[in-house]
């Protein structure tokens, strides 16, 4: 991998730093060997550090491209089911008949949580926003599963893994339930994954409901199994890189994903809307946005990553409109709010040069509402859907030789002095 050197100049002195090459994406200078040579690099945000190497996800954000395992995105939500993905990432290729089946129903034999997990969500008040209380319960799960704990084990990690992302869905229905006062559903081995969330989501033990399959398509094309080394992937491999066991590691991503920045960014997408109200006001908002002396800003258009249209929300602003037609909310005035504000986006100069295309997330927080899924549960899903990918990339780490996480500074602090006693101080 290493064909070419880069040469740095530092202190009179030049070092060689091998230049690696990956099948896709730009080339990479190897630094560690600035250590020996007392120096660190600097990289607020690690915006241009690569921190591992990885065969899942490529992005490309300047042409809007997002592979998992090289198939196209785009492809994968139109063609795939979402444990077709899942059994993907895990395993590096598309399952044919019987490994599809097999690997369906070994999911759904375990979508069931242990009976003493109910009475851990007794401890949370009620009023509890539901990411904490996931990211208690997800944690709690090494007491409940610590049989296959051994990481060093691939039976184990595997077992692990296929446990997280078959009882994510029934935790996440449990944490709405217990917040709305609710009895627990319990998953139904006849369902489908996405079928089954909605089950244990809105029916209730007086009435089964029926499910309608244009939003149980829907939940299946939600496109955040896996996004390359994100701020929650990045915080499970560095977590994973402690030894520590993986629903811990799932534990700290789900942490990592709750702030607005990150996961709850469709649910910010969505507070916007209520906060702009009505379509008569979009006119105001959209001057406001584009003012640099006003600190209000569109939430869910643009993407840090994208510089170009997000290949998701190709994908999800068609799942919208579908949804939005079964469930009969096209004249909704929120949701009229919205299709103004993208009709805006894509065709205001303003916002095409400056490529704030409406991202996957103004789209998803559309798409679970319409649905009936509170804001607050939002990032909930999001976690759900994430879990399969951060399982996958603990997976690969702990599968191949890694080290210890330990990001280096840039001391700018007090240098060393003495200790004076309190009654000397000034």
């Amino acid at each position: 991998m290493a064909d070419e050197k880069a040469k740095l100049l530092i202190k009179g002195k030049t070092i060689d730093l091998d230049v690696l090459s990956g099948t896709l994406g730009p080339d990479v200078v190897d630094v560690s060997a600035l250590f020996k040579e007392g120096c660190f690099t600097y990289d607020s945000g690690f915006n241009s550090t690569a921190a591992c190497e990885s065969k899942i996800t490529f992005i490309d954000g300047e042409k809007g491209i997002l592979l998992h395992r090289g198939y196209p995105i785009e492809q994968l939500a139109s063609k795939s089911t979402f444990l077709e993905v899942c059994y993907l990432l895990l395993n590096g290729e598309l399952p044919n008949k019987q490994q599809e089946e097999q690997f369906r129903r070994t999911i759904t034999h375990h979508t069931m949580v242990h009976e003493q997990i109910h009475y851990f969500f007794n401890g949370f008040r009620r009023d509890a926003h539901p990411m904490a209380i996931m990211v208690g319960v997800v944690g709690a799960l090494s007491a409940f599963y610590h049989d296959t704990l051994d990481i060093k084990n691939p039976e184990h990690r595997t077992i692990s893994a296929l446990r997280l992302i078959a009882k994510m869905p029934t935790i996440a229905a449990m944490c709405y339930k217990y917040t709305i006062g609710q009895p627990f559903m319990q998953p139904l081995n006849r369902l489908s994954y996405a079928e089954n969330f909605l089950h244990m989501m809105f029916d209730t033990p007086c009435a089964e409901s029926h499910i309608n399959p244009v939003l149980a398509r829907a939940l299946d094309k939600i496109l955040h199994a896996d996004h390359e080394q994100n701020a929650s992937t990045s915080t499970v491999r560095l977590a994973g890189s402690t030894g520590a066991n993986p629903f811990a590691c799932i534990s700290a991503g789900i942490g990592a994903l709750w702030g607005p920045a990150h996961g709850g960014a469709n649910e910010a997408a969505l507070s916007m809307l209520h906060e702009i109200g009505n379509v008569s006001q979009v006119g105001k908002y959209i001057a406001r946005a584009k003012d640099p002396n006003d600190n209000f800003r569109l939430m869910g258009f643009g993407h840090r990553v994208y510089k170009n249209y997000d290949p998701r929300a190709k994908v999800m602003r068609e799942t919208c409109h579908e949804v939005l037609e079964a469930v009969g909310a096209k004249n909704d005035p929120l949701f009229k709010l919205a299709m103004e504000l993208e009709r805006i986006a894509l065709e205001d100069d303003y916002f095409v040069e400056k490529k704030l295309y409406p991202n996957v997330d103004f789209y998803s927080g559309i798409t679970l509402s319409a649905i009936g899924i509170p804001a607050n549960m939002f990032t909930v899903i999001f976690a759900l859907a994430r879990t399969v990918g951060w399982a996958a990339q603990w997976n690969e780490m702990i599968s191949n030789p890694y080290r210890l996480g330990r990001p280096r500074q840039l001391y700018t602090g007090p240098k060393k002095r003495d200790y004076i006693g309190i009654t000397d101080r000034s």
